[in-house]
């Protein structure tokens, strides 16, 4: 069946819009497959709350102080402990966890939730964002992790461009925090 130029015109611009909607999709999928594994996840290492408690818990970490360096967001345990702090810049999120607070890096949920779900599927975003053109590879997301033995001195993550971010991290890590807190009394 031949077609005519026409035809193939519109065939082309056709096949053009259904790649361009399936890339949009796909980054939409990856974020809610991201979601849907955070979720299970923390369903299923942790106890089950009222969500009015974790409203109250959440609430407790985001009050921000501010001094010349940044804002400042005490990282708290449900019992309102700070167990770390969390100095925002506009270039980079550092969590210091408070003196009396030893923090494994071997501890469960650090490296399978925080570095291994949670980090890593904003990594793979920005990474995802670089082969399409939308940022520079110099603008993906890092994290170090400073460490005394294996003891975590603080976590530096540079690159984070959005604040949603930086509230998923503060609240992740207190999230964490608080479990290898209760995993490393086991």
């Amino acid at each position: 069946m031949d077609y005519s130029e026409d035809q193939i015109r519109e065939i082309l611009e056709l096949k053009e819009w259904l790649s361009d909607e399936v890339e949009k999709r796909r980054g939409e999928i990856e974020k809610l497959k991201n979601n849907l594994a955070i979720l299970d996840s923390v369903l299923k290492q942790s106890s089950f709350s009222k969500a009015s408690s974790l409203k109250q818990n959440k609430e407790k970490v985001i009050q921000v102080t501010s001094d010349k360096d940044g804002s400042v967001i005490p990282i708290k345990t449900g019992n309102n402990a700070i167990i770390a702090n969390a100095r925002v810049t506009a270039k980079e999120v550092v969590i210091i966890p408070s003196d009396d607070v030893k923090l494994d890096v071997e501890t469960q949920p650090f490296k399978s939730f925080f570095l291994g779900r949670i980090i890593a599927g904003m990594e793979n975003k920005d990474n995802l964002d670089v082969q399409n053109g939308k940022i520079d590879p110099d603008s993906v997301i890092n994290c170090i992790i400073n460490k005394d033995g294996n003891m975590i001195r603080e976590i530096l993550i540079k690159n984070y461009r959005e604040r949603e971010r930086v509230n998923e991290i503060i609240n992740t890590a207190a999230w964490s925090f608080s479990r290898m807190i209760e995993n490393s009394k086991k």
